[in-house]
């Protein structure tokens, strides 16, 4: 279970003033010491995150943040730091003193009741003192679950548990498929895995191990071969497999060595639909017949890998787009967690299959992008485009290309 990825993990995260008990509740929670407590105000710094399995719920990630209120020009920074993990929060845990409610708090019910993020209160350090008539008052009118806490003793652990339990969000515990829809029981896909030289050394890349797993759990069967290997595995085969699924960097010659009559995708256009919004990242696919030379073009990539050799996010996506733009655009990276404040200069946003996010932290971006018109697409989506093979890489989701074919008209965006 510690080897479960942080991207298919509950990730709940931990937020209150200075000083009120956070790092307290962490390590009662999870009976270790996984944060420094200390008397002094700001002791925790950077998130601090514990992954761990907390029955009946499963793998689940605690992110442990510094003080919302903290002070002064490195105080700014980490309250800067916290407020990147609001957009990766799938249950937001608000700690506060017991007799103490007042603006920071608000914000922050604010802030999650806006990204529709389920919120459970700590009121702490109540052996000190008690809850005032009208904060239990406030919370039980806005139907905020409440649990009384002495953290530093353990005390409310138990209650606690029992509403995040209560809180879990629907979308995790029916979390989707991410191909056995595609593929019937019984029968099988061809997964094709080129090797480069960015391709790990004795193992496979999450999102081709994820896919292998979906599709067993789903009672269906794969085959994994190389691009060079796929047009004598199709020939060897009695029936034609249910969906070919290709590393979006081999789309072109998976593309002609699969017949018409077989469903082909890539892992990255799966994970579009996995971790993201699909349609919304086919609209944004459409943004690239808009771009001019010179326009800004932002490459996310959620993993912090090193790029070596032909890199698809800074050297193959940045050839492609060009080549279909016909002149020289601004490209610029970004990789883990980091993502601007201000997107409105780019023209569209290509990020990678967030195989290591969380899907509220994707999610948080397209919000972001949709706030302010920004198009968003992904890699494979963006790659199959680019290379004229788009409605051939949408076919096995039909919802989003009959919305792709609804913006066309004689094979040109309207």
């Amino acid at each position: 279970m510690e080897k479960t990825p942080k991207g298919m993990r509950l990730h709940i995260g931990i937020f209150g003033r200075r000083n009120v008990g956070k790092s307290s509740f962490l390590n009662s929670l999870t009976r270790q010491q996984v944060s420094i407590v200390s008397e002094i105000a700001g002791t925790t710094t950077d998130p601090v995150e514990k992954p761990m399995e907390l029955l009946p719920i499963g793998p689940v990630l605690f992110i442990d943040t510094a003080g919302i209120d903290d002070v002064g020009a490195l105080g700014e920074m980490r309250v800067r730091g916290t407020e990147k993990i609001f957009g990766r929060t799938d249950v937001a845990v608000i700690v506060a003193d017991a007799a103490e409610w007042g603006e920071f708090e608000e914000k922050l019910v604010v802030e999650f009741r806006e990204r529709n993020v389920p919120v459970i209160v700590l009121l702490n350090k109540s052996d000190i003192s008690k809850p005032s008539a009208e904060i239990v008052a406030r919370l039980q009118n806005e139907k905020i679950p409440f649990v009384l806490s002495i953290a530093s003793e353990g005390k409310g652990m138990l209650e606690f548990r029992e509403e995040l339990i209560k809180n879990v969000p629907e979308d995790f515990l029916a979390a989707g498929t991410i191909a056995g829809d595609l593929v019937p029981p019984g029968e099988m896909a061809i997964l094709v895995v080129p090797i480069d030289l960015e391709a790990p050394r004795g193992r496979l890349i999450l999102p081709q191990v994820q896919t292998i797993r979906d599709l067993l759990d789903n009672d269906s069967f794969c085959l994994v071969v190389k691009e060079r290997e796929l047009r004598n595995a199709l020939e060897s085969l009695k029936r034609p497999p249910a969906l070919v699924v290709t590393d979006s960097q081999a789309f072109l010659k998976v593309a002609g060595d699969t017949p018409d009559s077989i469903p082909l995708t890539s892992f990255s256009i799966l994970f579009a639909r996995y971790k993201g919004d699909l349609e919304t990242f086919v609209e944004g696919a459409m943004a690239i017949e808009r771009l001019r030379p010179g326009d800004k073009v932002l490459v996310a990539e959620a993993c912090s890998h090193h790029p070596i050799g032909e890199d698809i996010g800074r050297v193959k996506i940045p050839r492609w787009l060009t080549q279909f733009v016909g002149g020289k655009l601004d490209f610029e990276h970004i990789q883990g967690h980091d993502f601007p404040e201000d997107i409105s200069p780019y023209k569209l946003i290509v990020h990678c299959g967030s195989c290591v996010f969380n899907k509220r932290a994707l999610l948080s971006r397209i919000l972001k992008c949709r706030k302010l018109s920004v198009p968003i697409t992904n890699y494979g989506v963006a790659i199959a485009y680019s290379l004229g093979i788009f409605e051939r890489a949408l076919s096995p989701f039909p919802g989003a290309l009959e919305a792709y074919l609804k913006k066309t008209k004689n094979g040109k965006i309207q």
